[in-house]
């Protein structure tokens, strides 16, 4: 059994399996099939976080094998110095080294300052690109092709943007990281520091809010 068989449900808040601790000692080593191999185990978990969280803006500019592909070259370098502190999983660690990556070219190619609150969501633990209402609504929405699908999405667009908006920022937050990127309870927990059961209720009460506004 590879390690991809064990990373979603091995891998928690509470560290890493055998398996990985394994791999992570071999790629220290300079075994650069491990280093691909830890990658690759987490490729699909890290491009949802990536298509997540890139500004629109930048859509059909940057692909997000582009943003992995320099994520995993950042692995390479950063990788003597990872050690497992506050519990982090190396998984979110590389989300971390992830997100800072697609956060580097946020702020160079839309020439954004370093510390542009409209940029970064501070509640994780590091910068990490925020996602807007805008994107969130479009994505729990999906794509309509007639046209008065697409007017009625627009209207829906606009109600589910108000709402969001309307939210704390971590339960914005939670939404993202349950719904979009995934992350177990206990991730999102991880992430934003706080009990697992708080993650779990702020995520379903975010979903019953948003569950209202899209019946109405």
């Amino acid at each position: 059994m590879s390690v991809s068989d064990h990373t979603h449900s091995d891998d928690t808040q509470s560290g890493n399996n055998p398996e990985t601790d394994a791999l992570i000692a071999r790629a220290r080593a300079g075994d650069e099939g491990a280093l691909a191999e830890l990658f690759e185990a987490y490729r699909a978990r890290l491009r949802r976080m990536v298509d997540t969280r890139m500004d629109r803006r930048l859509r059909g500019r940057i692909d997000a094998s582009d943003v992995l592909q320099e994520a995993y070259l950042h692995l390479a370098q950063k990788l003597e110095g990872y050690v497992e502190r506050d519990n982090m999983s190396f998984f979110l660690w590389l989300r971390l080294v992830t997100g800072e990556c697609l956060l580097g070219l946020h702020r160079h190619h839309l020439q954004t300052k370093k510390r542009d609150v409209g940029l970064e969501i501070a509640l994780v633990q590091g910068p990490m690109p925020m996602t807007d209402s805008y994107s969130i609504a479009a994505q729990l929405l999906g794509k309509h092709t007639t046209a008065s699908q697409k007017l009625m999405r627009a209207e829906a667009q606009l109600e589910l943007e108000a709402a969001l908006n309307g939210m704390e920022p971590i339960d914005r937050e939670i939404l993202v990281l349950r719904h979009f990127e995934e992350l177990s309870a206990s991730e999102a927990a991880a992430v934003l520091r706080i009990e697992p059961s708080a993650a779990s209720n702020r995520y379903y009460r975010a979903l019953r809010r948003l569950k209202r506004v899209l019946e109405e």
